[in-house]
């Protein structure tokens, strides 16, 4: 009997996460889900994964639970904090101690793949779009701790077999935050930021996580960088009008003045100083929404990892909005 193949998977109680999940099970992966005690379980419920509540943290369990690993997808993060120490800690200690424990067993892993984000490049300079070669510029604390996270497994590099791959904007089933947009759209108003053409990679779930999963399989992929991303740029009109025909109506496109993005980040910034958790719209999100062109250029894991776009944007907007409707969402 041949034996499984064994993928361990952070954050996989997350949109991409639990989808990265959904993937590996169909290719008839046996899956280990790394989570923290207060993760919900909503999106693995009834599926044939083992769950082990270690966190990221405790070396002694993470050891027990790579020890056999096939495959580590680390997909867990930290996207919003109230400090830049939470940054740093929830993506590079995190990471470093992933690595070390596997430094310290016989680990037999065939490969580690960091999930990273373009943030950690920065926004596209002079109009054209990022790829691998692009000196990187991150503009938010988040993009900076992303970036000490590649920079901390390019030095393991030597002693293990990572990958790192970068995600522009995903969207997709289950997904909370450009589902925002989605919910506006329904009270019949698109908002668009600014007042110029905005420019962005816009990446369905599902082609992200098969990206993640042909970077992970790859035999030239080995201590590598790939942008993950859609193959085709859009503009905000374009997306409002992907949207416009998977809602079957129009809305009330509204556009908001950088200032007044500037105005509400800051607000809510300032009531989150008096709550546990952090805001989701802060001052920093209101920088990466401003920027002109969030833009990369997929050519290296096309032509080395033979990615390619499957999931059209119109078709992306359509199996995304059904599902919020028939999650009751929308």
């Amino acid at each position: 009997m041949e034996s499984k193949i064994i993928s361990v998977v952070t954050g996989a109680s997350g949109f991409v996460g639990s989808h990265m999940v959904d993937y590996l099970l169909e290719k008839g992966h046996h899956v280990k889900c790394i989570l923290r005690k207060t993760s919900s379980t909503k999106w693995l419920e009834g599926k044939q994964v083992e769950i082990f509540y270690s966190g990221l943290f405790d070396k002694e369990k993470l050891k027990e639970v790579l020890k056999d690993a096939d495959y580590l997808f680390h997909i867990a993060g930290v996207v919003k904090a109230k400090t830049e120490d939470g940054y740093f800690k929830g993506n590079v200690e995190t990471t470093r101690t992933l690595l070390d424990a596997l430094c310290e067993i016989d680990s037999k892993v065939k490969r580690i793949v960091i999930v990273s984000s373009q943030t950690a490049c920065g926004p596209s300079l002079d109009g054209k779009p990022c790829n691998e070669e692009t000196p990187e510029h991150p503009i938010t604390t988040y993009g900076r701790s992303k970036l000490a996270e590649e920079k901390l497994a390019k030095s393991y590099m030597d002693k293990l077999p990572i990958t790192i791959v970068r995600l522009p904007a995903v969207y997709g089933e289950r997904d909370t935050e450009i589902y925002q947009v989605f919910k506006t759209y329904k009270m019949g108003i698109m908002t668009l930021v600014g007042f110029d053409e905005k420019k962005l990679n816009l990446s369905h779930v599902y082609d992200v996580v098969n990206g993640i999963f042909l970077a992970a399989t790859s035999d030239k992929s080995k201590g590598q960088l790939y942008f993950i991303a859609s193959e085709e740029i859009y503009t905000w009109e374009q997306i409002s009008q992907s949207i416009k025909k998977a809602f079957g109506r129009s809305a009330l496109t509204i556009r908001v003045p950088h200032f007044l993005v500037y105005t509400v980040a800051a607000i809510a910034q300032f009531f989150a100083m008096f709550s546990s958790k952090a805001a989701t719209f802060n001052l920093e999100k209101a920088k990466d929404f401003v920027q002109k062109e969030w833009t990369c250029d997929v050519s290296k894991a096309k032509n080395e990892l033979g990615y390619k776009q499957n999931i059209s944007l119109d078709e992306g907007m359509m199996r995304t909005i059904s599902w919020y409707r028939e999650m009751k969402w929308l």
